[in-house]
């Protein structure tokens, strides 16, 4: 079996066997660990999960609508058949609609319809997160830049997470910072996440930053080496405890399961030029074994 699964199913037994019962916002509790750190070597394995199924090309069309295209127009995800960000999408009148859990004056939490209004210059888009950020602070060019001219620099640092644009944000970032070291012939990459939706969000999380570290490399003349992944709020839904329970199932019963390889165009050495369509040309997951996909539910 593939090293990810075994790390992944790891990680969510932990949380089963120890973790605790919260209340949040999104009106689903869920079970939580406060953190946890992860280690991948890309030179050994690419992480892909297969004791269930990634839709690939949602993961790598959200990671280039952010670092490349630098957007936050969810219509952009949408052209390309990539529907994950649509229930946060701010409407035509500038207003974002969810439920979910506030505390009352007495500070306990309610189930409360929220209407957030925006600037209607946001519509269709999830605010002043992700893409914009990366636009605001030219943060892609940041990277590619300093590790050309600078690579044993030690601040290769960018944050998602500026404290001046987080109020017109419909969610601000979960993973929010990166940190960029280059070491001999490889470049390795710093992952910090403040909040982890596990059956969700992680597997989705990890392939796309181990798929962006592969980028940057390429268009840098380096290689992809390790990422260190550090978790603050690891959790599973309640709603989502039984698949995970499948999961480790399939798990168990099906060892012979091989990791996939990631396929890049050699040809191309500027980032702006991999190809960001539904195809994806010049990105490619190579031998994808899965056993199948597995349902969980979003919790706004």
């Amino acid at each position: 079996m593939a090293k990810w699964d075994k790390e992944y199913i790891k990680l969510c037994k932990k949380i089963l066997e120890e973790g605790t019962l919260v209340q949040n916002r999104t009106g689903t509790d869920s079970i939580k660990i406060p953190g946890y750190f992860l280690e991948f070597d890309l030179q050994k394995e690419f992480p892909v999960l297969t004791t269930k199924k990634l839709y690939f090309k949602n993961a790598i069309t959200e990671i280039l609508w952010i670092y490349q295209a630098k957007s936050n127009d969810v219509r952009w995800l949408k052209e390309r058949g990539n529907h994950i960000w649509d229930e946060w999408e701010i409407d035509d009148d500038g207003i974002w609609h969810a439920t979910q859990m506030l505390p009352n004056k007495e500070g306990v939490l309610e189930k409360v319809k929220v209407e957030k209004k925006f600037d209607k210059k946001y519509a269709n888009t999830i605010g002043t997160a992700y893409g914009y950020i990366v636009n605001k602070y030219n943060l892609t060019d940041k990277i590619i830049n300093t590790i050309k001219t600078n690579p044993r620099d030690r601040r290769i640092v960018i944050s998602l997470w500026q404290d001046k644009y987080l109020e017109t944000a419909v969610l601000p970032s979960c993973v929010w910072s990166t940190e960029w070291d280059v070491t001999g012939e490889y470049i390795n990459l710093f992952v910090h996440q403040r909040s982890c939706d596990v059956p969700l969000g992680l597997p989705f999380n990890v392939t796309q930053y181990a798929t962006f570290l592969s980028l940057i490399a390429q268009v840098t003349n380096y290689k992809p080496g390790k990422i260190y992944w550090s978790i603050k709020d690891a959790h599973i839904y309640v709603n989502q405890v039984e698949g995970i329970k499948e999961q480790i199932k399939r798990y168990e019963t099906n060892p012979d399961i091989k990791a996939p390889t990631l396929w890049l165009n050699k040809e191309i050495k500027d980032f702006y030029k991999f190809d960001n369509s539904r195809e994806l040309k010049d990105i490619k997951i190579k031998n994808y074994e899965s056993l199948g996909p597995i349902k969980f539910e979003i919790s706004q």
